[in-house]
């Protein structure tokens, strides 16, 4: 197809963040893009739910016309439009990722003329995914650095399997231009917070969870701050559709903000839930990078369309990270993406970007 960026759906993780980049980069570039073998490597290929919602959300933002838009599919062509403000609304109708789809969202609402609310109805703490918490505590104060700042406010939770959380975002003023950052080291540490919830269940989950985590950092980082909170319901007072629990904790450097977080499930112990994100967080501050393993590839999207030379230094580079440098270079050839440090999966790195400086 003539002027259609192709993007093959299989490629390095071969799942659903090779959607949510390119429907992002496409609705920002205004280039159409062709994605197929959609999500070939996953057990279940093809748009899910969660997936078709973001396609749709993203459309809706961009005026776009998409073709091949069914669950299921493997293959869709999006022919994006001019951006727009407004309020939007979204219901994935399962315990689908309501963050995944923000994944996709976000980037556009940025470069909107006028101000974006986005409701978006689903999983706000399911497997695979980041834990709402992840992106009001961490994310959103990475992005601010690059002068984006958004609202994201938590009216309910929804864990798997039942889903029905809601989470609203309000983007007051769409900055239309992103700034460069540097973070590749994180400074010295300041000070960790935390945030260990449950739902449908025992206050002591949550509590038992938060007492894990804080043992293990004090353990770890003897001289630093550490306060985690609990969030909990009274049974008659608990609004949640199910039972479910989890934990997120973010450590605030002189230069950046890095977390790690954990769920509870079924026959998993509370202090097992509250040591795994403990044990993510402190992995990846021993690094001194800048970011943790998760913000590294996701932090790629937006340094690709800022304005100037952002330097990401990743605690791990992963496949997800790997993954998004590909579909950035695709649609935008004109940056340019080096290793300063490392390069190799698994490992620490540093990358330099130089955006393509997209303005609206």
């Amino acid at each position: 197809m003539a002027n259609v960026v192709e993007i093959d759906g299989s490629f390095g993780e071969g799942g659903g963040q090779i959607l949510r980049t390119t429907l992002a980069l496409a609705a920002l570039t205004g280039r159409p893009v062709r994605i197929y073998n959609i999500r070939a490597k996953r057990p279940r290929p093809g748009l899910q739910r969660q997936h078709l919602v973001s396609v749709k959300a993203v459309a809706e933002l961009s005026s776009a016309r998409v073709e091949g838009l069914r669950l299921g599919s493997t293959e869709i062509v999006f022919h994006p439009g001019p951006i727009r403000g407004g309020r939007f609304k979204f219901d994935i109708g399962t315990a689908g990722s309501v963050t995944l789809v923000l994944q996709a969202v976000l980037p556009v609402a940025a470069f909107a003329p006028s101000p974006v609310h986005l409701w978006i109805r689903g999983g706000t703490d399911v497997p695979w995914s980041p834990p709402v918490d992840y992106v009001r505590f961490v994310l959103r104060r990475l992005l601010e650095k690059m002068g984006y700042f958004f609202d994201i406010n938590l009216r309910r939770r929804g864990h798997y399997p039942k889903g029905g959380g809601i989470v609203e975002v309000e983007v007051a003023q769409p900055p239309r231009r992103l700034a460069p950052v540097e973070l590749a080291e994180r400074g010295a540490l300041l000070y960790i917070e935390g945030l260990s919830h449950a739902v449908r269940l025992p206050r002591h989950v949550a509590e038992r969870q938060a007492r894990a985590a804080e043992a293990m950092i004090r353990s770890s980082l003897p001289d630093i701050p550490v306060k985690i909170e609990i969030e909990w319901y009274e049974p008659n007072r608990d609004p949640h559709l199910g039972p479910g629990s989890g934990i997120v904790v973010w450590a605030v450097g002189q230069r950046s903000v890095l977390g790690g977080d954990a769920l509870g499930a079924k026959g998993k112990p509370a202090e097992k839930v509250g040591e795994e994100a403990a044990r993510k967080l402190i992995e990846d501050l021993k690094t001194g990078k800048g970011l943790d393993r998760h913000a590294s590839d996701m932090m790629i999207t937006y340094a690709a369309v800022a304005c100037g030379r952002s330097v990401l230094g990743g605690a791990k580079l992963t496949k997800h990270a790997w993954t998004n440098l590909y579909v950035v270079k695709r649609i935008l050839p004109e940056i340019r993406a080096d290793f300063i440090e490392g390069g190799e999966l698994e490992k620490p790195f540093i990358l330099e970007i130089r955006g393509a400086c997209i303005e609206r």
